[in-house]
């Protein structure tokens, strides 16, 4: 930093701390962020540089003084018991070293029998709640908030299922602890695409859809969206027998059955720890949820009180950061993309750059809107960045590059693949082409159709999709159903086994489970979760299809934007005929009711490594024989199914004594042998 007169440092001071908290109004309150964390800890790490330097500049309302963001009026406050402080971060080895150290000197003053050990926990970007127990019952949860007084999201957090409503025993009386709610990667990538078809806001990362979903003023929102939560820190415990140390309270967190980090270490050398945190840096894109770093907690709890905190943070804590990773490329032109529901997405098409391990040559630029705000152009050099290390996005442009040849773009007014008009209905941000007939959305709704997670027919990707249209074959999902080997095998790059294949595949399709015709579909706002709801409370296609609103908002998950979806989708003729046809080619979705019961019932699995078939067809099997699959190894897991080079899953099994099996015994499980 150049050196600055009081004056100018004055004025720079003020100016961060104007953007500052326009930031964090727009992380905290709004779930919106406009910039990356990075930007926005350069910014903080500049006002707080400054205020060291010129001290009487810094004031006891300065964002660097505070913990959080403010709480929004939209929710009751709950006073926090214990503050929820944040951490300061450090970013590499000589940061790491600075911090040992500094706990060392530390305990040497005030608790000299304490060993110098750390418990190493991943740093996962979620948000951060307070959970509260009384009498082992679920009694309260909060947001952090500002770190002293948060917000009432008890009826939200009811609604995960990884959230004991009841602790199991021995338990505290009344404990208070923190965790982190979040969305796992592939979920978040879901999601987003479904939002992006339906013409919604999409969100910026994983930890901005994890705090959207939760502060949510209709639980049944939260219900919908796929979030899970892991506890890491007891704030308040009332009882006998408790944890002295970090690593034993995650232990009694897992016994009192809340979730818990499989993924940590007891650590003494700072070697060691350093080897960890590497390892996980190198790992973080194969890890499933969102990782930002790796936090470090002294083990001793009781050494927490005595090495106390700062206004904002613990001495006793320090969160060890990786590095945002970003690249710059060129908008080499921006196309459009047609989706299922007829919704226009400009695409940005990149000059080809390595990106969090892989190689991005586009990016979706979302709407008309995001083009806009950020003014993105044809030509423009511009920053990318990934989604919670998943899905390409433009940061920023860098308009000190621009020549003057760059072109602004302008969304069309019409269809680009059937020319039929594009509107934009008032409140949405979306571009939608009217014409249901169009190539493209034929093409998408073809290839949701066939998806695992719908009809599931192997085979059938985007590229034989498109051939089944270029040909005339396919206009719509029924045209399928009347498909023969003649027809298929005359296609480019197919032959007569192929065909045989495709046609044995879409013959066994026509009885698949109704939530998973009913997802199919492609209704507007019924994912795979909500199709399930429906599916198993009116048990028949019919029943579905003669539901009235009345009788859709009577089940409790069902809000008034899913109900009026489903009643207007199936009071539509065109529905009505494509249901006639789907019939008359004999495609009947198997009923469904109550939760299925089998040999497995009541048995819960974890499954690692790589099988013989996809997990989602293993994970089909063990439910539909009664049987639960959950991600995550704990003491409630009766078996874990493992693979090939099985994960950190395995190992939590071995820990823990679970039984660990492999395809053929899962096979004579499913048989009740």
């Amino acid at each position: 930093m150049k050196e600055l007169s009081l004056e100018e440092a004055r004025a720079r001071v003020e100016e961060l701390r104007r953007l500052i908290e326009y930031h964090n109004e727009r992380y905290y309150l709004l779930d919106d962020p406009e910039i990356s964390d990075a930007e926005y800890d350069q910014l903080v790490a500049e006002l707080r540089e400054l205020e060291e330097t010129f001290p009487e500049l810094k004031t006891p309302d300065s964002p660097t003084q505070r913990v959080g963001g403010a709480v929004s009026p939209a929710f009751a406050p709950v006073p926090h018991e214990r503050p929820l402080l944040s951490l300061d971060n450090i970013h590499d080895e000589k940061g790491l070293l600075q911090f040992i150290g500094r706990v060392k000197r530390l305990l040497q003053e005030e608790a000299p029998h304490v060993p110098l050990e750390f418990v190493l926990e991943p740093k996962i970007d979620g948000l951060s709640v307070a959970l509260e127990y009384r009498g082992g019952r679920f009694y309260r949860g909060a947001t952090r908030g500002d770190g002293y007084v948060g917000e009432d999201v008890t009826a939200n957090l009811r609604t995960l299922k990884d959230i004991p409503q009841r602790l199991r025993p021995p338990h505290p009386e009344r404990l208070i602890v923190r965790g982190e709610v979040f969305m796992q990667n592939q979920d978040f990538v879901a999601l987003n695409q479904r939002r992006e078809e339906e013409g919604l806001p999409v969100f910026a990362n994983p930890r901005n859809a994890a705090a959207g979903s939760v502060r949510q003023n209709d639980p049944q929102v939260t219900a919908h969206r796929p979030l899970k939560i892991f506890c890491y820190e007891i704030l308040v415990a009332e009882g006998e027998s408790l944890p002295t140390t970090q690593w034993e309270a995650l232990e009694a967190l897992e016994a009192w059955g809340l979730p818990v980090n499989p993924e940590r270490y007891l650590e003494r050398e700072p070697e060691a720890m350093m080897k960890r945190l590497q390892d996980w840096q190198g790992r973080r894109h194969q890890i499933p949820y969102p990782m930002d770093g790796a936090v470090l907690k002294l083990n001793d709890l009781r050494a927490h009180e005595l090495l106390g905190t700062t206004q904002h943070s613990p001495r006793w804590s320090v969160a060890f950061k990786f590095p945002a990773e970003q690249a710059i490329t060129q908008v080499e032109d921006i196309r459009i993309s047609v989706g299922r529901t007829g919704v226009l997405t400009p695409l940005a098409i990149l000059t080809p750059v390595v990106l969090a391990g892989t190689t991005v040559a586009r990016a979706s630029l979302h709407n008309e809107d995001y083009v806009a705000e950020k003014d993105i152009r044809v030509g423009d050099w511009v920053v990318l960045e990934k989604a919670g290390d998943i899905i390409p996005q433009v940061v920023r442009v860098l308009p000190e590059r621009r020549i003057g040849k760059e072109k602004p773009f302008k969304m069309p007014d019409h269809c680009p693949v059937c020319g039929a008009l594009a509107v934009r209905e008032e409140g949405e941000a979306a571009r939608r082409c009217i014409n249901t007939a169009c190539p493209a959305q034929v093409r998408q709704r073809l290839i949701h159709w066939a998806s695992r997670g719908a009809m599931d027919i192997d085979g059938l990707g985007p590229s034989l999709v498109e051939r089944l249209v270029e040909a005339g074959l396919v206009s719509d999902v029924s045209d399928l159903y009347r498909l023969t080997v003649d027809q298929v095998k005359e296609l480019p790059r197919m032959g007569e086994r192929s065909a045989q294949n495709l046609i044995r595949q879409i013959d066994a399709s026509r009885r698949r489970p109704l939530h998973r015709f009913l997802y199919a579909l492609g209704i507007r706002h019924v994912g795979a979760r909500m199709a399930q709801i429906l599916a198993q409370h009116f048990a028949t296609l019919d029943a579905i299809e003669k539901a009235t609103l009345e009788e859709l908002l009577a089940i409790p998950t069902v809000g008034p934007m899913v109900a009026q979806s489903v009643v207007t989708y199936f009071s539509q003729p065109e529905t009505r005929a494509l249901l006639r046809r789907l019939r008359e080619r004999g495609v009947h979705p198997a009923e469904e009711g109550k939760a299925p019961t089998g040999p497995l019932q009541g048995k819960v699995f974890v499954i690692t490594g790589t099988l013989s078939r996809p997990r989602a067809e293993i994970q089909g099997l063990i439910e539909r024989a009664g049987g639960k699959v959950t991600g995550s190894v704990s003491r409630n897991t009766d078996y874990v199914v493992v693979g090939e080079n099985p994960g950190q899953k395995a190992q939590r099994a071995r820990e823990l004594g679970i039984p660990m099996i492999g395809e053929e015994e899962l096979e004579r499980l499913l048989r009740g042998d």
